[in-house]
């Protein structure tokens, strides 16, 4: 009796494993709340997969629930983890031409990031993330601003002695070359940083300011309009291996919703700028915006900072960075 029963057991186990071998599933994390922008397109996807009925789960793992924002890139790539929705410069310190994603003034308006997105430099960028076992679903840039505590921001002169937290390491050389002390730490910390006084400056995407309810923190925001001097590149990558384990149709649908994804991702992200202006307006938050000077002053730094920091320290620096400021 106990031998058929444990048969019994045993083939129910193989069952349960089978079931599950069939259906897929695979574990996406990220930083954001379910508000944000990058958590709509990771649940397009989520959603068009299994809409397809291909015997494939995608389960979100928000709110840097199972992973920390900086700590997503390693195990994407070793395969503890399936996909991400994170900005890839926050991988700058495993793959330093990462940086180039978020580098000051390089993209002009979306449509432009977009153009960048299918460029040559991408496409260099995409065989270095292959190395890593690592492949782009979804491409999507978004761009950014400024918030400040006590003052509003436009010019280099205005971050002179504060403690500014900046995304990304370009970011960081630019700012520190204006005067500014640096603080790094992920967007999802900034509100904390600001509300206990470590934080007197930042900027991050217009999406992350309103998702993670800054306008509840500062006197005067900045936000990208016309001239945006931050734009960061957050796609939703994938491990290769993980791609490839899955069987054809799997592969296929997976591939259709992150094409809609994106889509939605380009027109969301021209969307997210004067959204959220009119979120920190309605909050009593002041609303200045930078002049083509300002701009210019930016750039002028950034040249003789960042630019030149990425080109002395990255081996093949200089020809990426090139064939990004050849796309028009």
């Amino acid at each position: 009796m106990k031998s058929i029963l444990k048969s019994a057991v045993g083939a129910a186990a193989l069952i349960a494993i089978a079931s599950v071998a069939n259906a897929a599933e695979l574990r996406l994390s990220h930083q954001w709340s379910s508000k944000d922008v990058r958590h709509k397109v990771a649940q397009i996807v989520a959603d068009e997969v299994a809409a397809a009925n291909v015997d494939l789960k995608i389960k979100i793992f928000g709110s840097k629930s199972l992973f920390k924002p900086r700590e997503q890139y390693r195990p994407l790539s070793r395969g503890f983890l399936d996909m991400s929705v994170l900005p890839l410069s926050y991988a700058g310190g495993q793959r330093p031409q990462y940086n180039l994603t978020l580098m000051p003034g390089l993209v002009k308006n979306h449509d432009h990031a977009a153009r960048l997105s299918e460029s040559p430099f991408m496409k260099d960028l995409e065989k270095i993330m292959a190395e890593d076992d690592v492949m782009v679903l979804v491409h999507g840039y978004l761009a950014g601003g400024f918030v400040g505590k006590d003052k509003c921001i436009t010019k280099p002169e205005d971050v002179k002695g504060l403690q500014t937290r900046a995304a990304g390491k370009s970011f960081e050389q630019m700012l520190a070359g204006a005067g500014a002390s640096i603080a790094s730490m992920a967007s999802s910390e900034i509100y904390n940083a600001m509300q206990t006084g470590v934080l007197n400056a930042a900027n991050t995407s217009s999406s992350s300011f309103v998702s993670y309810r800054i306008y509840e923190q500062v006197k005067c925001y900045t936000p990208a309009s016309d001239l945006a001097l931050w734009f960061m590149y957050q796609p939703l990558l994938m491990n290769k291996t993980s791609f490839e384990k899955l069987n054809e149709d799997q592969q296929k649908a997976l591939l259709a919703a992150s094409k809609k994804a994106q889509a939605y991702y380009l027109e969301e992200a021209k969307k997210q700028d004067a959204a959220s202006e009119k979120v920190f307006r309605d909050a009593g938050v002041e609303i200045a915006k930078m002049s083509q000077a300002d701009f210019d002053a930016w750039r002028e730094l950034a040249k003789k900072t960042s630019y030149k920091a990425f080109v002395d320290e990255v081996s093949d620096g200089q020809q990426l960075l090139d064939k990004a400021l050849a796309v028009e």
